[in-house]
This record gives structure tokens, C-alpha cells and sequence, in this order.
């Protein structure tokens, strides 16, 4: 089966050295290059899917080769589909996005993926005020569907981005719903990714945000693949 090859070849790496409150980021522009909906075809690992926003689309990046889910993907030889939209939250635009996007998660479980990255909740602080209980009914949903509909794969549950020095209250309250909901389906949880961009937005003195004031730029994808990159290696097995 192909999870228990993605387990062992975890287990031989270990052996061997042991791895947006305004509406704007809900309406963010298209990402200049479009994200690939299959996978490089020189990868030959774990296919990985990606379920997230355009932090992980990677608008903002100068190619899709920067962004921060291609830069570990390539790293570990990982083929990597990455299904993230501009504005998706768990609640936010999901309605709207017409056939095809309104359900990524099903795309997600028919992908057949041995890994499962969920990147999710940034833009839901802007639905919060009117749609508080809706959005963790759907966290819990999600998350359920994806442990169900893809029982072998390992899955991978961020602490949701964030993108200015401003923090709404609802920051912390929906990435406590997220890690709840990533401990009762087993999935492994990566903690303070709001904070990777700290000291470097729009408004920083050293900015890593790309021209829309809104999406890190090739320096501040290469940083959050870092980041990214070391909180896999932490993680038990090690990814």
C-alpha cells in the first residue's frame, strides 16, 4: 500500500540522519503564474494535496517554483497538488466559488494523497462577527471528511497564516478551533504560523510583503518554507 511505503521511507530517513480586518484578502488578485492542479511530472514520491488559501497558492510569488508548499515539495520529491484558492476560509467565498471549487476537500480525498496539508482560517476573521458558530461546525466538518475519506494518508493541520501587526481576538480563537479539531482526528498540528511574518508586513520597516501590501514575496515564501521545513522535521515521525 502506498501510505505504508510513505511510512517506511519516513522511518529510513529518521534512521539515517534521524525535515486577510479588512475584505481585501477575501478579494485577493489572481497569483501571476496559475498553481498547477496535477503534479511536476519529474516527482516521483508521496502525492501531497494541498488545502489551503492564497498563502499557499501562492499569490504573490513571482513564479509558483517560490512558493512556500513547492519549495518542500521539491525538497523532499513530494508531487504535490495544490488545490489552495485566493479568499478560501472554511466559511469564506466557499459558497460562491460555482462548481468544482465549493467542495475542495472531496477534490482533496480524490486526489488519493498520502499527505495532506490543511492551511485554512486566515479568512475567516472576516466572516467571524456573523458566522462564529458556522465556522468551527464547518473546521470540525472538514477535517472529519478528510480523516474519513482518506483514512491511510497523514494529515497536516497549520495554525492558520496571518498578514498584519493588527491581530483581531478571532486570530486565536479560530487557530485554538483548528488545533482542537487536528487532535480529535489525529492529525499532526503546526503551531505559530500566524506568527512567521511578524516584524515584516506591508507596514515593516524590513517588509517581506509582495506589491498588494497583502501576500508575502519571494522572500517571505523562501522564509516560511524555512519555517515550514524545520516544524515538519519536528514533528514525530519527521516529515
Amino acid at each position: 500500500m502506498r501510505a505504508r511505503r510513505f511510512l517506511s521511507l519516513i522511518t529510513a530517513a529518521s534512521l539515517l540522519l534521524l525535515i486577510s480586518g479588512c475584505a481585501a484578502p477575501a478579494e485577493a488578485p489572481a497569483p501571476a503564474t496559475p498553481a498547477p492542479a496535477t503534479p511536476a511530472p519529474a516527482a516521483t514520491g508521496p502525492v501531497v494535496s494541498f488545502y489551503g488559501d492564497s498563502y499557499t497558492r501562492g499569490t504573490g510569488a513571482s513564479a509558483t517554483d517560490k512558493r512556500w508548499s513547492t519549495i518542500i515539495s521539491a525538497e523532499r520529491g513530494w508531487q504535490e497538488i495544490n488545490r489552495s484558492e485566493n479568499g478560501l476560509g472554511f466559511v469564506n467565498r466557499r459558497a460562491s466559488m460555482g462548481p468544482g471549487l465549493d467542495d475542495i476537500p472531496a477534490q482533496v480525498i480524490a486526489d488519493d494523497p498520502d499527505l495532506v496539508f490543511v492551511t485554512m482560517g486566515l479568512n475567516d476573521n472576516f466572516s467571524y462577527d456573523r458566522a462564529a458558530d458556522r465556522i468551527r461546525e464547518t473546521i470540525d466538518s472538514d477535517l472529519e471528511r478528510l480523516r474519513e475519506g482518506v483514512p491511510d494518508a497523514r494529515i497536516v493541520v497549520v495554525e492558520p497564516f496571518w498578514y498584519t501587526a493588527d491581530r483581531p481576538a478571532s486570530v486565536d480563537v479560530i487557530a485554538g478551533w483548528v488545533e482542537d479539531a487536528a487532535a480529535r482526528i489525529g492529525a499532526d498540528h503546526i503551531a505559530g504560523a500566524s506568527h512567521w511574518l511578524d516584524g515584516h508586513y506591508a507596514d515593516s520597516p524590513d517588509s517581506w510583503m509582495a506589491g498588494d501590501g497583502l501576500h508575502p514575496n519571494d522572500t517571505g515564501y523562501a522564509y516560511m518554507a524555512e519555517r515550514m521545513d524545520a516544524a515538519l522535521r519536528a514533528l514525530d515521525p519527521p516529515l
